[in-house]
Parts: C-alpha cells; sequence; structure tokens
C-alpha cells in the first residue's frame, strides 16, 4: 500500500481583496489550507512584496539601508520608479512619517501630495501607510482618500477609534482598508464586526495583526497570526477569513541591532549584511504564519524573499525511477552449515495411454533414522467412562478456578473503590478542618485585637476621667449661655446639609 499524506479537513477559505487598478491589480488571499500545505489546498495568489517609500528624505538610516537609494531618498516619485524598475517590487508602500504629530507634524494637504507623486511614478499598487496616531491618521487618510478616489489604495492603519472616519471615507471614494490590532484574536476580529457594521465589505479588508521585529516580539506576532488563520480555515470565522499584511521593514529597521556599526558591534558581523538577514529571517517566519503582503525595505530581502517563495511553491519533481541493481551475493562464512538442497518439482502429468514409469530417487542428504513405530495392538484400550469422567472433572475445576478469580478481582475492584471513597472523604475532612482552624486563628485574632482596642479606649477614657479640670493660673471665660450656638454648632449644621444634599433616602428634609 503506498504511503499517504495525512491532510486536515478545511471548513473555511480565505477571501481574496484586490488591490489597486487596471491592469497591474494585484489580489492576495484566496488560499484554502494552511500556508504553502499544497498537498491539502490550493494558493491561487502568491504573496506580495511591497518596498517603502517615505514622505521624506530619512537622514537617521543606517548606511546599508541608505546606500541601495542613494540619490533618490528624497524624491518619492524617484524612489517608488527604482524600487519597481530596477528591484521588482510588486507594490509600493508609501510611510508617511512626517505626519506623525510628535515629529514633524506634516499636513494632510503635504502627505496627500506625496501619495499624488508616488502614483504619477507607478502603475503598480500603492499602500498608504499612517504615522499611527489615530487622530492625525483619521485626518490624513481621510483627505487622501478624497483626493485619489477610485484609485482603490489600501489605507492603515485603521483602529478602533478611528474606524468610524476613515471606514467611511473609503466607502464614499472606493478604497480598501487595513484593519489594524494590538496583537489579539478577539480585537482583530472585533475591529472587523465594527467595520462591518459600517458597511465595509470584507473583500475590501486585510488584517494588521501588529508586526513585532526579530527579537522584538515576532514570536507573539507568529503565534497570534497562527490562531487568526485556524479560526478562519479549521472553524470557518467569517470575520477572520481575510489576508495579513506585515510591516516588516519598518520595525526590523528600528532595532538597535540593525544600526549599530561594525565598531559598536563587531561580534554581530558585517554591518552592511545584519539589518538584511534580520529582515529576511522575520519575513520568511511572518509567511510561515500566514502574511499574504510584506512590506519591505532592503532590496536584497527582496531578491531572497521572492526566491523562497518560488522555490517553496514550485511544482514538486516527480520520484525517480527505480533502476534495477544486480549485486553479488554474500560469500558464505567459514564453517557454516550448508543448505539443504531444494526438492525437484513435481513432474508434469503424462498421458494416460502412457504408462507410469517409476520414478528415479533422487539424492537425499542424510538423515537420522526415524524409529520404527510400534505395533497398533499393543497400545492399551480407551475407557469411554473414564475419559468422560476426567473431562467432566477438568471442566467443572476450570469453572470453579474462573469463578473464584472472578469473585477475587470483584472482591479487590470494591475494596479499591472502598478506599479511594475513604481516601476522598479523609481529603475533604482534612481540608475541612484546615479551613476550619485557619478560620478559628483569625477569629481569635481579631478578638484579641478587639480586646486590646477595647482596653485601650478605656485607658484613655480612665486618663481623661483622672486628668484636672483646669490648669493653675489659667483664667477661662464665662459658660456659653443657653440655646446659644458654638463652633461645633456650625460643623453639624453644615454636615446635616451634605446629608440632606445626599437624597430623601437618607435623611428627610
Amino acid at each position: 500500500m503506498a504511503f499517504e499524506i495525512p491532510t486536515i479537513k478545511y471548513a473555511g477559505a480565505i477571501k481574496q481583496v484586490t488591490l489597486g487598478k487596471g491592469d497591474k491589480a494585484l489580489k492576495v488571499g484566496g488560499e484554502t489550507a494552511y500556508p504553502f500545505h499544497s498537498w491539502e489546498g490550493k494558493t491561487p495568489s502568491r504573496p506580495i512584496i511591497a518596498m517603502e517609500v517615505w514622505d521624506f528624505e530619512p537622514t537617521e538610516w543606517p548606511e546599508a539601508a541608505k546606500a541601495p537609494f542613494e540619490g533618490v531618498l528624497g524624491d518619492p516619485a524617484a524612489w517608488a520608479k527604482k524600487n519597481v524598475e530596477e528591484y521588482g517590487a510588486d507594490a509600493i508602500v508609501v510611510q508617511l512619517k512626517s505626519t506623525d504629530p510628535n515629529g514633524m507634524d506634516a499636513s494632510p494637504e503635504a502627505a496627500s501630495e506625496a501619495v499624488g507623486k508616488v502614483l504619477g511614478a507607478v502603475d503598480v499598487p500603492v499602500i498608504v501607510w499612517g504615522s499611527a496616531n489615530p487622530a492625525k491618521d483619521a485626518e490624513v487618510l481621510k483627505k487622501i482618500a478624497e483626493d485619489y478616489a477610485g484609485k482603490n489604495l489600501l489605507l492603515g492603519p485603521v483602529d478602533e477609534d478611528n474606524h468610524k472616519q476613515i471606514g467611511a471615507a473609503a466607502l464614499a471614494y472606493d478604497q480598501s482598508l487595513i484593519s489594524s490590532s494590538p496583537i489579539d484574536v478577539n480585537l482583530a476580529k472585533q475591529l472587523n464586526i465594527l467595520l462591518g457594521n459600517l458597511g465595509v465589505s470584507l473583500d475590501r479588508l486585510v488584517i494588521d495583526p501588529t508586526t513585532g521585529g526579530l527579537g522584538y516580539g515576532m514570536e507573539y506576532s507568529y503565534s497570534v497570526m497562527e490562531r487568526i488563520r485556524a479560526a478562519a480555515l479549521v472553524q470557518d470565522d467569517d470575520k477572520l477569513v481575510l489576508p495579513m499584511i506585515n510591516n516588516v521593514g519598518n520595525e526590523v529597521w528600528k532595532c538597535k541591532e540593525a544600526n549599530q556599526t561594525n565598531e559598536d558591534a563587531p561580534e554581530l558581523g558585517d554591518a552592511m549584511k545584519r539589518g538584511v538577514y534580520m529582515e529576511t529571517a522575520a519575513a520568511v517566519s511572518y509567511l510561515l504564519a500566514g502574511s499574504d503582503v510584506l512590506l519591505i525595505r532592503h532590496p536584497e530581502t527582496v531578491k531572497q524573499i521572492k526566491a523562497f517563495i518560488s522555490a517553496i511553491m514550485a511544482d514538486r519533481a516527480p520520484a525517480a525511477e527505480k533502476a534495477a541493481v544486480d549485486r553479488p551475493k554474500a560469500a558464505a562464512l567459514a564453517g557454516a552449515k550448508p543448505k539443504a538442497a531444494p526438492k525437484p518439482a513435481a513432474a508434469a502429468p503424462k498421458p494416460a495411454a502412457a504408462a507410469p514409469k517409476p520414478a528415479a530417487a533422487a539424492p537425499k542428504l542424510a538423515a537420522v533414522p526415524e524409529p520404527e513405530a510400534a505395533p497398533a495392538a499393543a497400545a492399551p484400550a480407551a475407557d469411554p467412562e473414564a475419559e468422560a469422567k476426567a473431562k467432566a472433572a477438568a471442566e467443572a475445576k476450570a469453572a470453579a478456578d474462573a469463578e473464584a478469580k472472578k469473585k477475587a478481582d470483584a472482591e479487590a475492584a470494591a475494596k479499591a473503590a472502598a478506599d479511594a471513597e475513604e481516601a476522598k472523604k479523609k481529603a475533604v475532612a482534612d481540608a475541612e478542618a484546615a479551613r476550619q482552624a485557619e478560620k478559628d486563628k483569625e477569629r481569635a485574632e481579631l478578638d484579641a485585637l478587639r480586646a486590646k482596642r477595647r482596653e485601650e479606649r478605656m485607658a484613655h477614657l480612665r486618663e481623661e476621667h483622672e486628668a484636672p479640670e483646669g490648669e493653675e493660673g489659667v483664667e477661662y471665660g464665662e459658660p456659653r449661655p443657653a440655646g446659644v450656638a458654638g463652633p461645633d454648632a456650625v460643623f453639624v449644621l453644615k454636615s446635616l446639609s451634605r446629608w440632606r444634599l445626599r437624597g430623601d433616602g437618607v435623611m428627610r428634609k
């Protein structure tokens, strides 16, 4: 029987989402099995790689990240064009870093202008990634959605705080959205429900589970992505059957290790390759967790990831045919006993007319002569009645032994059950006794504390009673006449007013 690979039966399938417009529009998603499980289902769309373009020139990048883009870092249009034509980017992601209120705080108009330059330079799908400040992103992404209506841009990140503003703009101006949640399956589902209630179709949504850099939380993101994909495919959760996107380049290249020079960290290897390796490792991990869109910074990473995707999605080569091998027989060991010669095959039957001839005796190996059988007459005659009695006695003994064993097993089981019940009762009693002892101890401590406080109050009262009414040489004024209020009366009146303000249920007016 040929070996069959075990398979999982999937109840759901990932929705396909279209990015961009026209001939260069791309579809992501559509998987019917876990990532790259080609023997269980289909992956109709390859994961796509979108390369970064910032809306201002990044001056703090390490040399390894800046070198491939020398001369274009200050021009978003030229930068995007180089990514597509020279480095083979499937899409472009415009990182609106300048709009961060804690940084340059650029206006929505300035951000929209940068996006327009990129759209004018390339014809591949464009993703717009905000500053991750909910209030500012609501203003900026609404402006971009309106200015480039019908372009089917992928706008994000959209979270619970700004989903109404950005969701309404996406509906009005025919854009798609990135549903972003903080590494939590339930929060991801909840945000998709909110966007659905707003009217946003699921085939216009991509999930951002929040991406952690290599060594900076990647394992948490990976685990949540696995759970999201399992809920979508195995449980057919209709709010999670969406493609996923990971902002890998942004997270990896801001790690300390990716920015250290050879002088700062010689033990970490070549600084010009270190960040690329970190970005590649993270990207491959997220692909295996189910990522459909990777946002990448370095062109060498793009090259390596594309090679990995091509290799893992390639059709399996047919197995090589088995070749006949004529191996020499092993030589017999010295002193080994020779094998007996095989018996000759039976002769084919001859025609009936021919007289049978005696077969020639085949040579045989020397054998030990068998003893002659004793004459049949020498065997004693069997007594049927004695044999029946012996058989009945044996059967009765076997039945008695079986009954005794059954009874012993039943008694042992009953004793074990009784012992278990007794042990359970004893454990419950011991636990109850321990709880009661703890309660008695607490009560005794509380009674002792109360007695101590009572004694302290009595001692204080005795001291006040025994204290002299006035000090020698001190003159006191005339006592207050009856009916005249003193300072304490003001406090009492204010207290009563406060109690009345609490409502009629506390004190009646």
